[in-house]
């Protein structure tokens, strides 16, 4: 079993980048990080990262992906053209999807929040996004539906990964 953690190349959340890398590992999972760029990332706290680029990933080899928040993700992940078919492809394959934070809205961006309960960290803008991609709105700070688990933020980061890892490792799907 494998996943895929996607982070922004700059300003990502520490947090939301490292609770979900421990509960992995934890669990004997592994992962691949990746982002935009191949290369260091930092986080917004200071935090590094080493990334492949995501034109290197192959999705048949995961069995899920989350998309981590932080600032960076709004600059450097909403508009990416090779992370939204990505996403897309993962959802129709009915893989696990994850978003915490501001990532979330790349989901939306994708397609795969039609109708499905999410939850998000909330902008004005960031709350355009999560509307009109037909996300069912949630203030809570963990949220699923089907296979898709959503946080709301780095407070959440803990609960979010807990819950990511025991849908993906459910026997009923």
């Amino acid at each position: 079993m494998k996943v895929l953690l996607v982070i922004a190349p700059e300003k990502f959340r520490d947090e939301e980048l490292a609770e979900p890398v421990a509960a992995l590992k934890n669990a004997g999972i592994g992962y691949d990080i990746a982002s935009t760029k191949r290369g260091t990332c930092t986080g917004m706290m200071g935090g590094k990262a080493t990334a492949i680029s995501l034109d290197e990933i192959d999705p048949k080899n995961y069995d899920g992906i989350i998309i981590v928040g932080g600032n960076g993700a709004q600059a450097h992940l909403w508009d990416d053209d090779l992370l939204q078919p990505m996403v897309r492809l993962f959802a129709e394959k009915h893989k696990m999807v994850g978003a915490i934070c501001l990532a979330p809205v790349v989901l939306a961006r994708a397609g795969v929040l039609k109708g499905k309960k999410a939850t998000y960290f909330e902008s004005p803008v960031s709350f355009r996004e999560m509307r009109a991609g037909g996300a069912v709105l949630v203030n809570a700070p963990v949220v699923t539906d089907t296979r898709l688990v959503t946080a709301n933020g780095p407070a959440a980061a803990k609960a979010f990964a807990d819950t990511f890892i025991k849908m993906l490792t459910a026997v009923e799907w």
